[in-house]
C-alpha cells in the first residue's frame, strides 16, 4: 500500500505543470513548512491566539509579516529579466513556481515546488481583497482545466501587478488588467 501511495505521489509531482523534478531533500527545523490547516484546527488556533496574544504582540507579528513580505518581493524582483527555464530556480533560468518557491524559501517559508500544489496552500482571498504578497493562480492551458501558472502580487490599487516567469518574457511584472492574464486568472491565496 505504501508503495502504491509513493508511486501516485511521485507521478503527480512529475506530471504537475510549471514545476520541476528537483525536490528539496531536507528541511531544517528553523524553516516554516506551509500546510493547509483543517477548518477545526484553524478555528482553535485563532481562539487560542485571541486568548494569549495582546494587541501589542499582534501589531509586532503583523510588522514581522510585512517585513517578510517586503523581503520576499524584493528578492523576487532581483530575478527580473532572468530567462524562462522549466524547472529553473536560479539566475540562469527560472520558471513561475521556481520564482515563488525560491523567494519564499529565502524567508525560510517552504512551499511546494509546483504551481498546482501551491494553489492549495494558505487561505483563499477574493480578488477585491488581494494584498501585496498574495499569490495569483492561473489556468493557462486551454485543453486542461488545471492550475498551471503562479505569480506574486507586488502592487495593488488601480491595477493588481504581479511578478512571475513567463515562457515568452522570462521573469517580468505583469498586470491582471492584461487580457491574457485576466482571462486565465483562477484565484488568489494568502500565505502570510
Amino acid at each position: 500500500m505504501k508503495k502504491i501511495s509513493f508511486i501516485i505521489v511521485l507521478f503527480s509531482v512529475i506530471c504537475a505543470s510549471c514545476g520541476s523534478s528537483k525536490r528539496s531533500s531536507t528541511v531544517s527545523t528553523r524553516k516554516t513548512v506551509i500546510t493547509e490547516p483543517t477548518q477545526k484546527s484553524n478555528t482553535s488556533a485563532v481562539a487560542k491566539t485571541k486568548k494569549t496574544t495582546s494587541a501589542t504582540k499582534k501589531r509586532s507579528a503583523t510588522t514581522k509579516e510585512n517585513k517578510k513580505i517586503k523581503s520576499i518581493i524584493a528578492y523576487a524582483k532581483t530575478f527580473e529579466g532572468t530567462r524562462y527555464k522549466y524547472g529553473g530556480t536560479t539566475k540562469k533560468g527560472m520558471d513561475c513556481s521556481g520564482l515563488v518557491y525560491t523567494s519564499f524559501k529565502k524567508e525560510e517559508i517552504v512551499l511546494p515546488r509546483t504551481s498546482r500544489a501551491m494553489s492549495a496552500q494558505g487561505s483563499k482571498v477574493s480578488l477585491r481583497n488581494v494584498a501585496v504578497g498574495d499569490l495569483l493562480f492561473f489556468k493557462t492551458n486551454k485543453k486542461k482545466n488545471v492550475i498551471s501558472h503562479v505569480g506574486l502580487v507586488v502592487t495593488v490599487g488601480n491595477q493588481v501587478k504581479f511578478i512571475h516567469s513567463s515562457t515568452s518574457k522570462g521573469v517580468t511584472v505583469s498586470s491582471l488588467d492584461e487580457k491574457y492574464w485576466n482571462t486565465a486568472f483562477a484565484w488568489a491565496r494568502r500565505i502570510l
